[in-house]
């Protein structure tokens, strides 16, 4: 699933010598809406809001033209917020973007300032794949590391309801599957490599960093 490099999305700095992207890919539009700014549940809310102050409006004996217009103003100014709701999933998902790599999952996002987050994938515990009837799904990640993964900064790029351990998450994915399964075959490919240099024995090259990387967001 390796893509023409001329078609990836711009990355913050050239990809090291010897690492490569396998996979790139952003959450779907409709997804976000639906599940991370919930435009379902809104629209449930108005048509609640639309029947009840119709009701009210006939019960206290008003002419047909008032109930229809006290109906239009809710569903003006209701459809102004469900309409605010789909611009900034938009905006989300114009700045997001998933970069999976031979080494790392690099995070893209923040609408407002453009952030980013290296996972490598030496560190990554655990990935976890919650599918949609429709294909898509989110992509949760354990990391491996004491240092905290900033939630309300990721979001809604992770999982919901982990306040006290946060698990990055692709959300969101079209074709999950495939893709969980591409991340599990470079976590194959790290984990047969990491055991391979521990038959070998530790490297001579001063410039790999045993340690790997925390997952920090920084500016970019």
């Amino acid at each position: 699933m390796t893509q023409d490099r001329n078609q990836l999305h711009e990355l913050p700095a050239p990809l090291p010598e010897g690492e490569r992207v396998i996979w790139q890919g952003r959450p779907s539009l409709k997804g976000l809406a639906l599940r991370s700014f919930h435009v379902r549940e809104a629209g449930i809310y108005v048509g609640l809001l639309l029947a009840w102050k119709g009701w009210s409006t006939w019960s206290a004996g008003a002419p047909a033209a008032d109930i229809a217009a006290a109906i239009a103003w809710v569903l003006i100014l209701s459809a102004g917020g469900i309409g605010l709701l789909f611009l900034l999933a938009w905006q989300f998902r114009r700045a997001s973007c998933y970069t999976l790599t031979n080494k790392r999952i690099l995070f893209q996002f923040g609408a407002a300032l453009p952030m980013s987050m290296n996972i490598p994938l030496t560190k990554i515990a655990n990935v976890d794949l919650k599918l949609r009837g429709d294909g898509s799904g989110d992509i949760a990640i354990k990391v491996i590391d004491t240092k905290r993964v900033p939630f309300v900064m990721l979001w809604p790029h992770i999982r919901p309801w982990r306040l006290t351990s946060p698990e990055p998450s692709m959300v969101s994915v079209p074709d999950a599957t495939s893709v969980a399964a591409t991340l599990t075959e470079a976590l194959a490919a790290v984990q047969a490599s990491q055991a391979e240099q521990v038959v070998q024995g530790p490297s001579d090259d001063p410039s790999i960093d045993t340690l790997g990387n925390p997952p920090a967001p920084v500016p970019v």
